[in-house]
Order: structure tokens, then sequence, then C-alpha cells
């Protein structure tokens, strides 16, 4: 598939079949996912894969946040940011701040990155014909991730994304794009000056 069509066919997908995500479709998801930009080359991301059992185990609590057929996704991909990944890497002697505060830092690296790292997994769920779905999660849900599934302290997780085959023939009625214009890029994008 061209680059073009797969930025023009993204969108989040809420409903999915039976049919399982291949083996190669998710390695390839999980590689394009590491190959995200990384500041310093920190690479402080971190990717927990739920199927099967586990992710009925999930579904449990984890989609509080979003709508109730997101539960039909056979594959779930919980990007996790790991702060302390940067703060080390930064306080190496090619980048001088030994002190690893978080003061250095005008945002937050570890949540951009990784975001960086969920548009790569959105698009190639779209390059493998995948629908997917990336939605957060709430207080409760993280809670029940650490407990549950042992994801450590240092990884917070900064949402989750439902992949499968897309069972909506189109982007439903009720969808924000039907109801709502994408703005104008004259009114967000500014030459020279703003």
């Amino acid at each position: 598939m061209e680059f073009q069509d797969v930025v023009r066919r993204r969108r989040m997908v809420r409903k999915f079949t039976d049919e399982p995500v291949s083996p190669e479709s998710l390695q390839r998801i999980l590689r394009n996912a590491h190959r995200g930009p990384s500041a310093g080359f920190s690479q402080g991301q971190a990717f927990l894969v739920l199927q099967g059992e586990d992710l009925h185990e999930f579904w449990e609590f984890g989609a509080q946040w979003s709508v109730e057929s997101v539960t039909t996704a056979p594959l779930v991909i919980i990007p996790l940011a790991v702060k302390q990944h940067y703060l080390d890497r930064y306080a190496r002697a090619d980048k001088g701040w030994t002190d690893k505060s978080e003061s250095h830092w005008p945002v937050p690296f570890w949540h951009i990155d990784t975001g960086m790292a969920v548009l790569l997994i959105l698009q190639t769920a779209v390059d493998e014909g995948l629908g997917a779905l990336y939605y957060g999660l709430g207080p409760a849900a993280t809670t029940r991730l650490r407990t549950d599934f042992g994801v450590p302290e240092t990884h917070e997780p900064i949402g989750a994304i439902a992949i499968g085959h897309s069972d909506e023939p189109e982007i439903s009625p009720d969808a924000s794009p039907r109801r709502i214009a994408r703005r104008d890029q004259s009114e967000t994008v500014r030459y020279g000056r703003w």
C-alpha cells in the first residue's frame, strides 16, 4: 500500500471480526513500533501484548473508557513510556545532564516518543489490512495492569491499542469525522510568523 493511502485510510475502528491477527502481522507491527524516533536514542518505550486468556482478563477492566464493541478485538497492545531511560541516557557523558533532573526537559519526550510509536502501530495495522483503535486508560485500569499483569512502576501505560480485522464497512454515521468538519490548514498552519 502506498504511504499516502495508509495515512488517508487510518481511522479508529471500534468493532472487529473474530478473525485472529496473524503472527506475521503482529511481528511487523512491533518491529515498526521500535523504529520510531527516540530522543538521544533513549529507547524508553515498552509494549505489553495481550491475546487469548490474557486479553480476556484485560477486558474485565480495560474497556471502561471505550465502547463495548472494542472487546471484540483479538489483540491489544499497551504502549508504556519509561521516563528513567531518558533521564539515565541524558546523564551520560555525551549529553552532560549529570543530575538526571526532569527540569531539563521542556516537555516529557518519553510520552511524545511513545506516542510516535503508537502512530507507527496504527499505520502499520492499516498497511496490514487491519483496523485499530487507540484509547486512554483510567487510573483504575492502570492499577489493574500493574497488579494483574506485573507492569513495573517505572513503566507508565499511555493507553491501549485494540487491533483486529475491521467489522465496520465504513465510518459509522455517528463518528466524529462525520459530525465535525476537519479544520482547514488555513486555520492551523502559519508560515514565518503567527
